[in-house]
């Protein structure tokens, strides 16, 4: 996990993951390229190991349906946290924050938003496919 951290870091990307020794490095703000490998690629996030910049609920549940085995986080919301510990993914994390703050810093992350409610990373999927695809018609 070292390996990925330090790169997450030294590139500025969002996301790294690595799958059977491949590393792929990620650059989209918020769930996007995990959306995206999610339903286009889904074998590239199954078995894979990911450090993430931020995760909030919505990406967690995108990692958990991934079938991801292992997530870092440089910031981690509580309700992200809860939902992978209850999968039984390790996680490891630089701070727990109690929800993702949005990008103009003036309330919650609209997925954090939607997804709060959700009991299972099932839920969510449909809400965040919903929310993407708005965001792209606009």
């Amino acid at each position: 996990m070292k390996e990925l951290t330090d790169i997450l870091h030294a590139e500025g990307c969002s996301c790294v993951i690595c799958k059977d020794g491949k590393i792929s490095l990620f650059r989209q703000r918020g769930v996007k390229d995990l959306l995206h490998l999610l339903k286009s690629t889904p074998d590239e996030l199954h078995g894979a190991v990911i450090a993430d910049k931020v995760v909030g609920k919505g990406a967690a549940a995108l990692m958990i349906l991934g079938g991801v085995v292992s997530v870092y986080a440089d910031v981690i919301s509580r309700p992200a946290l809860e939902l992978l510990n209850s999968t039984g993914i390790p996680v490891s994390y630089g701070v727990v924050v109690p929800n993702i703050i949005n990008r103009a810093g003036t309330g919650i992350c609209p997925v954090e938003t939607l997804c709060m409610e959700c009991n299972s990373a099932a839920e969510c999927l449909l809400l965040i496919e919903n929310f993407i695809n708005k965001q792209n018609n606009n």
